[in-house]
């Protein structure tokens, strides 16, 4: 399997997309500061994913989330409550 993620930071709240074909091992090499993209945005947590079959299809789809801000503030209304605040 294939997976595009949305991670969230704790610290600033902004939002990462990401793409992996192991999700559970590239969420650890975040988690450690391994990734230099997401290094200064610890915490993370991660809010979403996708699983696919085809990696071309994934790699697609995380293109298009990245590229699109209608289908990306789509992706962020579906999941809205993952989203909010928690206090």
């Amino acid at each position: 399997m294939f997976y595009v993620y949305l991670l969230k930071s704790r610290k600033d709240k902004s939002l990462y997309i990401g793409f992996a074909p192991d999700l559970k091992a590239r969420f650890v090499k975040h988690t450690e500061g391994s990734v230099k993209s997401t290094k200064n945005l610890r915490p993370l947590e991660l809010v979403y994913y996708e699983a696919y079959k085809s990696k071309k299809d994934a790699l697609m789809r995380e293109k298009q989330l990245k590229r699109f801000s209608k289908s990306y503030s789509m992706l962020k209304r579906r999941i809205n409550d993952s989203l909010m605040l928690q206090g």
